[in-house]
């Protein structure tokens, strides 16, 4: 009933209002994995109240930021939620993020409330102006939460945000994506429908909540539905496989699949209750894609999404599921592929792929010219993807037109890691980029210039110095040193050349 109100009834409303009237109080929300018992959705209406109550307490009005950098557990939710519920603008952080790229995302987004892990908490202190609570992996909070559950929603119109979700590209600093509840609501109608969805899924959701895919798609479909999660506090093999019987639904990146299939407890029986596997954030290999079909005799539903536009396209459910392609555009969503002189393609040669619909971002936060930047005159957002389209109607990304690198599903810019190498003594210069790696997607790859006879200047030093600086996923997994960097007539690193040498096909 949810799915086929009319639009004009939700594009008006609070994203968790609309969720609300699709949950029962007597479902399961989070089935728990340990001995504790499970969450209903009772309690999250329940405990995102009493947050929301806490926080209109502490002062915070419609529009404010609270930022949170925790660990993946129901508290996390409960938060989230109540952000939601009471207008505010939820951001979260990678739990990887070290002290300088913390400090960026504070200074630049000025939240009213800071929330960490309580390990956290000192360093964050230090350049916070504003109150840094904690929230440990167990739900233990460092203040005392009133008892009043009831809460009054406030009302958000379409335009209204969200959440701020930090994207990086290949120049600059990350930039803060603009999420608006229209935004949430059209993408989890379109991927509900897509993915035909019932009541009666259970999801296991073993990413993290941090980024659109766990936290947006995991997350949202199984509440705008009232299903039930079963919410693992990270991905681990063996754990997933324990728990696919009692789940219909898996959603991972490709570095999952990859793993999972070489487990020998992942067989056609573990698998046997379920109906969806989904795949993103990255592109899935054709021979994992094959590998999975074979071991398990389901077959993987490969989508493309972005972090400014959430889902834009998937694979069918009743159809061809194309290895190598990630299907057509979801309801409500455009796409056009265009030359370098903003002309059709019209054949399945590779072009500039563009999108428009309510599921596209509102901009980016405080950056109103890189915002027009990036979009059309009439409105089409520029992906920055290079994308084909085959004769059946089934988009196929090629890769991006810039050189952002997509490692086990999460976005680098190689521009950060190259400041942080060239500052190493005796490192003239340097540039990074991606090569294929059947784990990770991309692997991030260092090419080094360095003084005469520094022979102290190693792979394993740099990357150790890296690890010390920045986060665990962004570090160097292979170093190369080279004499001179290949450049063109004004200067730019040929970093093709680059990918070319190191990776010759």
């Amino acid at each position: 009933m949810l799915l086929e109100m009319a639009e004009s009834e939700l594009m008006h409303k609070n994203f968790y209002t609309v969720c609300r009237a699709g949950f029962a109080d007597d479902v399961v929300f989070i089935r728990q994995t340990d001995d504790r018992p499970d969450i209903y959705y009772s309690d999250l209406h329940a405990q995102s109240g009493r947050i929301a109550n806490h926080l209109t307490e502490l002062g915070l009005t419609k529009g404010d930021r609270v930022m949170v950098q925790v660990e993946k557990s129901p508290q996390n939710l409960f938060w989230y939620f109540a952000c939601l519920r009471a207008g505010l603008i939820y951001l979260p952080l990678n739990t990887a993020y070290l002290e300088h790229e913390i400090e960026y995302f504070v200074s630049d987004a000025e939240p009213s409330l800071v929330l960490c892990d309580p390990q956290k908490q000192p360093l964050i202190d230090n350049f916070a102006s504003c109150p840094v609570h904690t929230l440990d992996d167990q739900g233990c909070y460092s203040k005392e939460l009133p008892t009043q559950t009831d809460f009054k929603d406030i009302e958000c119109a379409d335009d209204d945000i969200a959440a701020i979700l930090y994207t990086s590209g290949t120049t600059g600093k990350p930039k803060g994506a603009m999420i608006t509840h229209a935004n949430l609501l059209a993408n989890s109608r379109s991927l509900s429908d897509a993915w035909q969805w019932q009541k009666e899924d259970v999801m296991l959701h073993a990413l993290p909540v941090f980024h659109v895919h766990g936290l947006f798609v995991a997350t949202h479909l199984p509440v705008i539905n009232g299903s039930t999660i079963i919410l693992l506090s990270k991905f681990k093999p063996d754990e997933v496989i324990r728990y696919l019987p009692e789940s219909t639904v898996y959603m991972g990146v490709p570095t999952n699949y990859v793993r999972l299939l070489a487990n020998p407890g992942f067989n056609q029986q573990a698998c046997k209750n379920m109906r969806l596997f989904t795949s993103g954030s990255a592109p899935l290999l054709v021979q994992t894609f094959d590998e999975f079909q074979n071991r398990t005799s389901h077959t993987i539903v490969e989508r493309y999404g972005m972090t400014e536009t959430g889902m834009n396209t998937s694979n069918p459910i009743d159809g061809e599921r194309k290895p190598g392609a990630v299907g057509k555009p979801l309801a409500g969503v455009e796409v056009r592929i265009l030359d370098d002189d903003d002309n059709p393609v019209t054949d399945a040669s590779p072009g500039n792929l563009q999108v428009r619909g309510k599921n596209v971002f509102k901009g980016y936060w405080r950056l109103p010219e890189k915002t027009a930047e990036e979009f059309t005159e009439d409105g089409f957002f520029r992906t920055g993807d290079i994308a084909s389209l085959d004769q059946d109607g089934y988009i196929a990304i090629m890769g991006r037109d810039k050189d952002l690198i997509i490692s086990g599903g999460l976005n680098i810019y190689p521009k950060e890691i190259e400041a942080v190498i060239d500052k190493i003594p005796g490192v003239l210069e340097s540039a990074v980029i991606g090569l294929p790696h059947p784990d990770f997607g991309e692997a991030v790859t260092a090419i080094v210039v360095a003084e005469e006879n520094r022979k102290d200047l190693t792979e394993s030093s740099i990357i150790s110095q890296l690890k010390s600086q920045i986060a665990g996923f962004k570090v160097a997994k292979q170093v190369h040193f080279v004499n001179e960097l290949p450049r063109n007539t004004m200067g730019k690193v040929q970093k093709n050349i680059l990918r070319e040498k190191l990776n010759p096909q």
